[in-house]
């Protein structure tokens, strides 16, 4: 069924044939070669917004359905969005770019689901503690199930069915998978870190300063112009991955090649644009530039702005400087010699 399908194509043909249908909810579903699911929610669609931002929009959602008065309600029940992505070779960062399709139903107190179609490559485990970071903190009766198995949500709709959203039965089941989620990554993830933080943070490009954390990245403004290169995307996962494993502490999304004009132009010239969007309003999240590092010697900006506009592959010489250069800004960020404005 799935040669030469795309990655929606399948994940949609799995829902409508492996999930079960109840006469009280409703499953909206559009072809891959449909924009509708670009509409909110409340318009047909299937993009959660929260607190006036659209978050990316969903493969399919589950609606409770009511007639009053001879009308037919509709009430969200899951945002669920899909990937292929384990069967294509992304075994790195890239599945968490698609982590935040999912959270706007969360924030919105609803049931958010990230389905990983089980593949060759191993899931990041990292996104178990992110949905169960997500679940614990944001709005209501929100819930994040990261899952590899469709039958969780049969699951849960027959117990939504049986039930309502609103029961122990429901709650407890939410409850007891998202501790599962948080013991996996704790005993399979940060168990391979000593359980230690900082050694952790190492490993994710990130510094521990007391209160908040500072995540750096090699991003440049054309990331964000050239839409061929999905910088946006890549960008957004990063900056939810740093959010919540990290909950509680404000990120400081730190990108040394880009200038405060840089990120001028960028809000100028990105207000329609979902991912920049993100990065510029997520609450507790701050964009930064070489422009906001107090102490930067002179010859590394010089050397970050010779490579400001240079792709950073591997073996070449704008990545060489680049990497020199991060050294030297994370040990000054540690030693206290180089402050980040707040």
């Amino acid at each position: 069924m799935s040669a030469g399908m795309s990655s929606d194509q399948i994940i949609k043909y799995e829902i409508i044939d492996k999930v079960n249908n109840y006469d009280d909810i409703v499953l909206r579903i559009f072809p891959e070669s449909s924009n509708d699911d670009q509409k909110l929610i409340e318009n047909g669609g299937l993009t959660f917004s929260y607190n006036g931002i659209d978050y990316g929009s969903c493969d399919a959602g589950w609606f409770s359905k009511e007639v009053v008065n001879g009308k037919t309600i509709l009430t969200p029940l899951i945002g669920l969005e899909g990937t292929d992505a384990l069967n294509r070779g992304s075994s790195g960062d890239a599945q968490y770019q698609r982590f935040h399709h999912a959270l706007g139903a969360v924030k919105n107190g609803y049931i958010g689901i990230y389905y990983l179609r089980e593949g060759d490559s191993k899931m990041q485990l990292d996104l178990y503690e992110m949905a169960y970071n997500a679940s614990k903190h944001e709005a209501g009766d929100g819930a994040y199930l990261i899952i590899q198995d469709l039958e969780i949500v049969n699951e849960l709709l027959q117990l939504i069915h049986e039930h309502g959203r609103s029961s122990v039965q429901v709650k407890g089941y939410l409850n007891e998978y998202n501790n599962k989620m948080h013991d996996i990554w704790y005993e399979n993830k940060f168990s391979t870190y000593q359980y230690d933080w900082n050694k952790f943070a190492e490993k994710r490009s990130t510094v521990l300063v007391e209160d908040y954390i500072i995540k750096y990245a090699g991003r440049m403004r054309r990331n964000f112009t050239d839409g061929s290169q999905r910088a946006g995307h890549v960008a957004v996962g990063e900056m939810f991955l740093s959010k919540y494993l990290y909950y509680g502490k404000d990120v400081y999304y730190l990108c040394p090649r880009m200038t405060k004009e840089d990120v001028d132009y960028l809000d100028k010239t990105k207000k329609s644009d979902k991912e920049w969007t993100l990065l510029r309003t997520e609450k507790d999240v701050y964009y930064k530039t070489m422009d906001d590092l107090v102490g930067l010697p002179s010859d590394v900006r010089k050397n970050l702005v010779s490579i400001s506009e240079a792709p950073l592959k591997n073996g070449t010489e704008p990545i060489r400087i680049y990497k020199k250069c991060i050294e030297i800004i994370v040990s000054g960020l540690k030693s206290g010699t180089i402050k980040l404005v707040k």
